[in-house]
């Protein structure tokens, strides 16, 4: 049996944080994959959106003063602080969203080389943990390791080729841990019936606001194949678990700029002149010159364009989520160091806890920070 002070289950983003961080301290990184960073390499189509210039908890689900409390001790600044110090410096693109400059293997050596010291068990997979004798016994396919501590950064069920298991929670559980129902999210949504018009506009993309949950959204919708996605319909994923949703097609125009005009409805629109076509048909509105609609027929169209309901059929699944919302109940783990309040020498972090972050590098800023303070938690003892 293989013996450590620490086990940190996960090689992704806060299990490489930690490792990089920790001083002197005889660990052992295990993992599923044959490398480190798996989620790490293909994210941000394979250049990694690393962190946000716009970071704050309002951008985040979950326990919010947890998240400041955790945020206030690695922020974005600190990151790419650390970050340059190592020789690489993200580059700011989509207005606040920090990338590497050429692809996600630059941030990946670095952690490559800050953890060359600490032994590795990879294409391995924890089956189960115990603790006897205040010592943790990790089961895995490739035999038994015994720990001291163990740091649970296992991920959520996103992405299941790249080894996602619910391991995480089932530890948590193992030692009394709540863990709130967990569901895919950064998801694109499959469509009722009444919406499969959309699927005909598969490939448009177009700027649109969105109401649910009392969280209002914007960005760009993508109709899709299956239903409607892009980064709007994503975030949105985030905060909607049922009921309808109302999309504004027209968020920056004046439908009213236009009420005496002569020509078509469907040519004044700043929108893609087939959704246009496609929204009024599904109304039965005809499309004709703006003027001859009666003071009825525009109300509804006002209505169509500015406040279209709907309520999504379902989502794409995990095999499509980018994380995996919800997770492990953060009023039982301690944010001054992410250990269980329930069990000493026992911490989690990043994505299997009940926090996630919208689209735009907050979920890696989160996995990052967590990591640091966990390895800050483990330095201090």
């Amino acid at each position: 049996m293989q013996r450590v002070d620490i086990a940190i289950i996960g090689a992704g983003a806060t299990g490489l944080m930690v490792a990089s961080h920790l001083e002197n301290k005889n660990a052992l990184l295990i993992d599923t994959n044959q490398d480190i960073g798996a989620k790490i390499a293909i994210s941000g189509g394979g250049k990694c959106n690393i962190t946000n210039q716009k970071l704050s908890p309002k951008y985040y689900l979950g326990d919010l003063n947890f998240v400041k409390q955790i945020l206030s001790k690695y922020n974005n600044h600190t990151l790419i602080s650390w970050l340059k110090s190592q020789g690489l410096n993200p580059i700011l693109q989509k207005e606040s969203q920090y990338f590497c400059p050429k692809s996600a293997n630059e941030i990946l050596n670095i952690f490559r080389k800050n953890i060359h010291h600490i032994p590795k068990q990879l294409n391995t997979k924890v089956l189960s943990v115990d603790k006897k004798n205040n010592r943790f016994v990790i089961d895995t396919n490739r035999g038994q390791i015994e720990a001291k501590k163990i740091v649970v950064a296992s991920g959520g069920l996103s992405f299941a080729k790249l080894g996602a298991t619910d391991i995480g929670y089932k530890i948590a559980q193992k030692f009394g841990h709540k863990v709130n129902r967990v569901r895919p999210a950064l998801v694109g949504w499959t469509l009722q019936k009444e919406q499969f018009f959309f699927k005909e506009l598969s490939g448009i993309s177009t700027f649109v606001k969105l109401s649910t949950a009392n969280k209002e959204l914007e960005g760009n919708i993508l109709f899709a194949h299956k239903g409607i996605s892009g980064p709007v319909i994503l975030n949105a994923s985030l905060y909607h678990t049922k009921g309808y949703i109302t999309i504004n097609f027209l968020p920056n125009f004046k439908l009213h700029s236009i009420r005496n005009s002569q020509k078509q409805l469907s040519t004044l629109l700043p929108l893609p002149k087939r959704v246009t076509k496609a929204l009024l048909l599904s109304k039965n509105i005809p499309d004709k010159p703006i003027k001859k609609y009666d003071t009825t027929k525009w109300q509804e169209i006002n209505n169509l364009f500015y406040s279209y309901f709907m309520a999504p059929a379902g989502t794409f699944g995990y095999s499509k989520a980018e994380v995996t919302a919800s997770g492990i109940d953060t009023s039982e783990i301690d944010p001054k160091t992410l250990q269980s309040r329930l069990c000493k020498g026992l911490y989690f972090g990043g994505e299997v806890l009940d926090i996630t972050g919208e689209l735009g590098g907050y979920n890696l800023q989160w996995a990052f920070s967590c990591g640091y303070t966990i390895a800050k938690g483990l330095n201090s003892v």
